[in-house]
């Protein structure tokens, strides 16, 4: 018997650095994972997904958003899908889950799982799945303690499902709130323990196992992986379960610190190393850049013309934290003219960079701008 675990879905949720295009963009890539889970379960024999928690991003969705992944689950009528609540979605009383089953919009491959009690997963090899419910976005009591005494038959096949932070792992307040048992799958009896909350995938013992998001979401996601699924095999009740990990997302994102560049030939690099990432789909990157460095004139306007304009227009999202600094001195200002009112306003701006004090940032980032204005200048009359 097979099974896919995937988790951490999040559909509406947003982002707000980037801009109103690249936000539809993965946003509809949250929807358009669910369709890739669906071939992958069909690929590996898998007749169920498991779905732990925060299928969507807020307890309050639109009516569309709402409906969105029902009905990409729909087109995989030969699946069954499972899904709990998460801390993001958690079954309240006016909730997403209280909405879908009042508005007759849950498909009859979908099951959602709102009581906490043993239900048989599949007849054929005995499977049952136990569920932990959470009924809201934070809890001090562990949910999967009610299966150390859940009553499954003789021989069972025993596979819990849960959203929570393992104690033990993770840190700070994380661990504080929905505690889940890092011995939990051996009390229990569990062949498995199918975790959600965990952006990234991590196996914490033989038997439980964060699959982390399908679909990456964050630059530096927590934990390894990211935009993956986990399909889990079962030989019987006791023996340790078989994984095997399989990407699933589409976008990469990749953040590089602390990028000094001081010439043009760091520049060149820069947009290499970006464009490595996924040469031939640069349309799947997210890049986010720590930068700073001094550069002359002329290599202050490539940095803007090949990482500003044209990377950023290669990619879906281009972030960039700080920014290369002008080393101009008074032999680039020949570039302005001999005189006239452009060069006399140079001339006081690098003099206040060059004296210091409070105004020479202020000053250092006008005469960058300056130079460049102009550089545009020139190049638009020739």
């Amino acid at each position: 018997m097979k099974i896919v675990h995937t988790s951490d879905w999040q559909i509406g949720r947003t982002f707000s650095f980037v801009d109103d295009e690249a936000l539809g963009a993965l946003q509809a890539e949250r929807l358009n994972v669910i369709q890739r889970i669906g071939t992958l379960a069909r690929q590996e024999g898998a007749a169920h997904v498991l779905v732990a928690g925060d299928v969507y991003e807020h307890e309050t969705p639109s009516e569309r958003t709402l409906r969105q992944p029902m009905e990409r689950m729909r087109q995989f009528a030969d699946i069954t899908w499972h899904l709990i609540p998460g801390n993001h979605d958690a079954h309240t009383p006016q909730g997403v889950w209280t909405r879908l089953l009042r508005d007759n919009a849950v498909p009859d491959n979908v099951r959602l799982h709102l009581q906490p009690e043993p239900v048989m997963l599949d007849a054929a090899h005995n499977a049952w799945l136990l569920p932990a419910i959470l009924q809201r976005r934070h809890t001090l009591s562990d949910l999967t303690s009610y299966m150390d005494e859940a009553t499954t038959p003789e021989g069972a096949l025993r596979i819990g499902v849960a959203h929570g932070s393992v104690v033990g792992f993770g840190n700070g307040e994380e661990a504080q709130h929905n505690p889940i048992a890092i011995d939990r799958a051996a009390q229990a009896g569990l062949a498995y323990l199918a975790m959600g909350d965990w952006h990234g995938f991590c196996q914490i013992n033989d038997r439980t196992v964060y699959s982390g998001t399908p679909e990456v979401d964050r630059f530096g996601t927590g934990g390894a992986g990211g935009g993956e699924c986990v399909v889990v095999a079962f030989d019987g009740p006791t023996a340790p379960p078989r994984l095997s990990r399989h990407r699933t997302g589409r976008f990469v994102w990749r953040k590089f610190e602390n990028v000094v560049l001081t010439s043009g030939t760091d520049i060149e690099a820069l947009e290499h190393r970006v464009r490595a990432i996924a040469p031939e789909q640069p349309d799947t990157i997210l890049a986010w850049l720590e930068v700073s460095g001094m550069l002359g004139v002329d290599d202050l306007a490539l940095y803007e013309n090949l990482i500003e304009r044209r990377l950023r227009s290669a990619v879906t999202c281009l972030r960039l934290s700080g920014t290369p600094g002008l080393a101009a001195g008074p032999d680039d200002l020949d570039m302005l003219g001999a005189s006239g009112p452009v060069r006399e306003t140079a001339e006081a701006l690098l003099a206040q960079v060059q004296a210091g004090g409070a105004e020479a940032a202020v000053a250092q980032e006008a005469l960058q701008r300056l130079f460049l204005l102009w550089g545009e200048v020139r190049r638009t009359a020739a």
